[in-house]
């Protein structure tokens, strides 16, 4: 067979990536599918021409242009991502984890990529979702937040609950009840120097969220003075528990999606702490720890925090390997069953 005259595909596959920045897809796709006459085995012409498939919702078309691409190009990362939405979209969840894993091993800090990857590993309510319905269903009296960043979370407390949120760095971008105030402060400066009680208005800690460095053993002394403060009906929930993989879950942080190393924290707490209630909710993007039956009364880390936090920093990522989902605690991510671990 005598192969097209790739000189000919170059200029319309230029009007096609014309006409897509000027919004029209139609002619777009015309332009392409020109491009693709002349030359057949034009790898970016096959992902563009995938993309306008995507996005028309015509996701089998989509990823026989994308597998075209990813087989000219397989270096590419960009062309297995696509094809890893594509298979999402089709609801073929193997095909599509094993190319976001084929582009993160091209590309480890392709953003999108690690996100769908999240969705995959932890389908269902997104964490913030989730931290709604837990505020609704707990109606905590007070709550305490560490890590507030830019406040989307501690938007969520319900409007009769006390909140605080600490973080030294506040960037709140987002408008707050009238009972929520935040501290611009370390976790550990605030619980060193404050009345915790009194700035609650005379009561403990009903429901807390540990959101803020994500070093394990920040996120350890954050655990052990919030349980000071609490009873044996509050809650205490930790961001940022089930890492993806390895890198995202480094104590230096190697990529945009970055979970730390607050995975210890976890195994930590099962370990030396039977008497807590420690599961984490599979809710993307990296899990949700959810920590119930606290003893504020307790000292079995307290008087240990460096001894068992070097136990546990000498710990390998790998040690997951044997299974990562019992080690961690791993909970279905389904609302009727997360009522049942917050009775």
């Amino acid at each position: 067979m005598t192969r097209s005259d790739p000189r000919l595909g170059k200029p319309a596959f230029e009007a096609g990536v014309a006409a897509i920045q000027a919004g029209d897809h139609s002619a777009a796709a015309e332009h392409f599918a020109r491009a693709l006459r002349a030359d057949p085995e034009h790898a970016p012409t096959h992902q563009y021409a995938g993309g306008i498939a995507f996005h028309a919702g015509r996701y089998r078309e989509a990823l026989e242009h994308l597998h075209r691409a990813r087989w000219l190009d397989p270096k590419n990362p960009q062309y297995h991502f696509g094809a890893a939405a594509a298979h999402w979209k089709l609801g073929e969840l193997g095909p599509a984890r094993q190319c976001c894993e084929t582009a993160l091993a091209l590309a480890p800090d392709l953003n999108p990529a690690h996100d769908l990857l999240s969705n995959l590993t932890l389908p269902g309510a997104f964490y913030l979702d989730v931290l709604s319905m837990i505020h609704s269903h707990l109606r905590p009296r007070t709550y305490l937040e560490i890590g507030v960043a830019d406040g989307q979370s501690i938007a969520l407390a319900r409007p009769e609950t006390r909140a605080i949120g600490i973080d030294p760095e506040p960037q709140i971008a987002r408008p707050l009840g009238s009972r929520t105030s935040i501290v611009a402060t370390t976790s550990d400066h605030y619980f060193a120097t404050r009345d915790v009680r009194s700035d609650l208005g005379g009561l403990p800690i009903d429901l807390a969220f540990i959101d803020g460095m994500h070093r394990f053993e920040f996120a350890l002394r954050d655990f052990v003075n919030i349980e000071k403060h609490a009873t044996p009906r509050s809650t205490v929930l930790i961001h940022d528990c089930y890492p993806l993989n390895r890198l995202t879950a480094e104590r230096e942080r190697q990529t945009v999606f970055w979970s730390g190393d607050i995975w210890r924290l976890i195994l930590l707490l099962r370990k030396y702490r039977p008497d807590l209630s420690v599961n984490v909710i599979a809710t993307a993007p990296t899990g949700l720890g959810v920590v119930r039956r606290l003893d504020p009364a307790s000292r079995v880390l307290d008087g240990r925090l460096d001894e068992i936090g070097r136990e546990f920093l000498a710990l390998d990522y790998s040690v997951l390997d044997a299974d990562k989902p019992g080690m961690l605690g791993l909970y279905p991510n389904d609302w009727e069953r997360v009522k049942v671990i917050l009775q």
